[in-house]
């Protein structure tokens, strides 16, 4: 059991489980039909972070760190749109109006009493623009997650590992039970969701099993967990502890792809992790690759060109296929908000360039003008 029953919320794995999946390697599992990824924009809404994890180059400290105006989250947005993205990716620390003075002045004075009311708006704008939302917020109460939900295509967080581990130290220090809780909200009020584990940051084999079965557990519970995504720490200004090496990067690949349903998607980020080495391994997915921004959590690693990640396909001889930021069966499940659906169904430039993503035809949505 992990710590998120302090939330009311139990997790379990069992021993035998995490012993069965560290037997595991790249052998016992084949190559996925195919490759998807997400064409996006990356908004990072603030680089604040109640959080000072050791390996993260994302957040700045109290005085420096910047809150993107709504003008600034429309130019973006409004940029992807013109080159045919569908999700505009919402990202920012955790809390970060809890330990800014200055972030909560500022939001203060364009109307919000907490980020997450800001990232309703910035969510509106993205619908304005013709993009999907999905973001990242890090931990969230149901009351956090209940203000955005209606908005959000789909949302996510790393759990990155449900051991106690050193980088993650401070006096703020994150803690495995408080993701696992996300994670949990997440799945109670019907929510797409996209989680990970990150490799490398101190926890062992155990930990690593361990974290990809707690998010199984949860995926049994509530059917929800669309993607995981598969991680490795890379050096950066912060953090120069090295990066796990190819053979561990490929079984724990394995184990991923072998542990979870089918119906999770196995993501490698192509920008991070050594993609063309991992495909034998299970992954399915390349995450959301952007033609227009940084990746702002890792600036030092730019996304490839929608050429490369056609090479890459057409060296493991799948087709790779473009997906919108929620996966195609939550659409036909009917999971998404009526607001969402609106979106999709629409009679516009940005509805008709969803629907292109999706592999069979969506009606007008009832009663739309």
């Amino acid at each position: 059991m992990f710590g998120a029953e302090d939330y009311g919320r139990e997790v379990t794995v069992d021993d035998a489980d995490v012993e069965r999946l560290l037997d595991v390697g790249p052998e016992d599992v084949e190559a996925a039909p195919e490759l998807s990824f997400a064409r996006n924009v990356f908004v990072p809404l603030t680089t604040a972070c109640r959080y000072t994890c050791t390996y993260c180059t994302y957040y700045d400290p109290p005085k420096q760190a910047s809150l993107l105006s709504p003008d600034e989250i429309r130019d973006i947005c409004e940029r992807g749109a013109d080159a045919g993205c569908t999700e505009a990716l919402f990202t920012f620390g955790d809390d970060p109006d809890d330990r800014y003075t200055r972030i909560h002045e500022q939001l203060a004075e364009w109307g919000h009493d907490s980020i997450h009311g800001y990232l309703r708006e910035a969510c509106d704008i993205a619908l304005d623009c013709g993009l999907l939302p999905h973001s990242n917020p890090g931990d969230q109460t149901r009351e956090q997650m209940e203000l955005v939900a209606d908005v959000n295509a789909s949302m996510g967080v790393m759990l990155e590992t449900t051991a106690e581990v050193q980088a993650h130290g401070g006096p703020r220090s994150k803690e495995p039970g408080q993701r696992l809780n996300t994670l949990a909200v997440a799945g109670e009020l019907g929510m797409p969701f996209t989680t990970g584990i990150l490799v490398g940051v101190g926890e062992d084999w155990r930990d690593r099993a361990q974290s990809l079965l707690a998010i199984r557990e949860l995926h049994e519970r509530y059917g929800h967990i669309q993607e995981v995504i598969v991680q490795p720490v890379v050096d950066n200004e912060r953090w120069q502890g090295g990066s796990p090496d190819r053979e561990d990067m490929r079984r724990v690949t394995a184990m991923a792809r072998f542990g979870l349903p089918d119906e999770i998607s196995v993501q490698s980020p192509p920008n991070l992790a050594p993609v063309r080495e991992l495909l034998d391994c299970g992954v399915d997915d390349l995450g959301g690759v952007s033609p227009v921004t940084d990746d702002h959590i890792n600036p030092e690693y730019k996304w490839p060109a929608l050429r490369e990640l056609e090479d890459i396909a057409a060296e493991a001889g799948v087709p790779l296929t473009e997906r919108l930021p929620v996966h195609e069966r939550y659409v036909e499940e009917g999971w998404l908000s009526e607001r969402i659906e609106r979106e999709l169904r629409a009679d516009t430039d940005a509805g008709r360039r969803y629907r292109d993503r999706l592999a069979r035809e969506l009606p007008p949505y009832p009663n739309s003008d």
